[in-house]
């Protein structure tokens, strides 16, 4: 079975057009970020990339499409819209994509409250062990033939102010990953584990503090070996870190869709491990 892992796309509505009373504060600081930063020319490309890359599953004989967060910009209703509309039928079929939300999904309390990631992305919240989502819908796993299954963590909260991105996944989730990962379903499959926050950076230590996975070490320990994979993104850089017995492989997709990384991951299972990988570009 082949999956399709990408990540941190950014679809970005026009902000110029947009009514700013809706925007709230903190999208008013984030237009610094995205005009003078340049975010809004990185991802001027996002919609034809993801579409382009939505496209492609066909023909790299991918089974299975993860996102690993990071869908949106800033967490506007627009923008998860739009994102739905380039994953067409994907954004329906809990088989053939998984999603999950990063920090910009969650940028501020009102997107979190009103659900909006969840409201457009329902169907792909589906968990094939319902019983032990602790956490807002979190874990959902999905069973794949008889060999693979994904797990969905969410690690993106709502920042204190902006420029905060650290996540962590928590005490419930944990407990609902653990009683995931004893089930007999998963005994002999490779588990790929999607959550946008990176255990590691590109160079195998810890992220900064204020951007990084608070939680780590306790997801790794749970994770030994080539039978598993965490699948991830909030990193703008794309690599792999190797399986050894006591941790799994870790894959950081990059930025997808932004301008001059375009590509993202194509990663092999067979036999309950996880069999190859190749990073791809747009």
């Amino acid at each position: 079975m082949r999956f399709l892992h990408c990540s941190d796309v950014h679809i970005t509505q026009d902000y110029k057009k947009a009514d700013w009373r809706t925007l709230g504060w903190r999208r008013w600081i984030a237009l610094i970020e995205l005009s003078l930063g340049g975010r809004a020319a990185a991802f001027r490309d996002a919609v034809p990339t993801l579409s382009l890359i939505v496209n492609r599953m066909a023909a790299e004989q991918a089974d299975h499409l993860i996102v690993s967060g990071d869908l949106t910009a800033y967490g506007m209703d627009a923008e998860f819209f739009e994102v739905a509309q380039v994953l067409g039928p994907l954004s329906r079929q809990p088989q053939g994509c998984s999603v999950i939300p990063g920090n910009h999904d969650r940028y501020s309390p009102e997107t979190l409250k009103e659900h909006v990631f969840e409201r457009h992305f329902k169907d792909l919240l589906h968990s094939d062990l319902p019983g032990h989502r602790s956490d807002d819908g979190f874990p959902f796993v999905r069973l794949l033939g008889e060999e693979a299954a994904v797990i969905g963590l969410c690690s993106a909260r709502v920042p204190a102010f902006p420029g905060l991105s650290m996540g962590w996944i928590g005490k419930a989730q944990f407990e609902g990953l653990d009683d995931i990962l004893s089930s007999p379903q998963l005994k002999d499959r490779a588990t790929l584990v999607a959550v946008h926050h990176a255990p590691f950076n590109h160079r195998g230590t810890n992220d900064k503090w204020a951007h990084g996975l608070v939680d780590a070490q306790a997801l790794l320990k749970r994770l030994p070996g080539p039978q598993y994979a965490v699948l991830h993104g909030h990193i703008h850089r794309r690599y792999h870190h190797p399986a050894t017995a006591l941790r799994p492989h870790i894959f950081g997709a990059g930025s997808s869709t932004q301008h001059g990384q375009e590509g993202y991951w194509l990663i092999d299972v067979s036999n309950g491990k996880i069999s190859g990988s190749e990073m791809r570009s747009v």
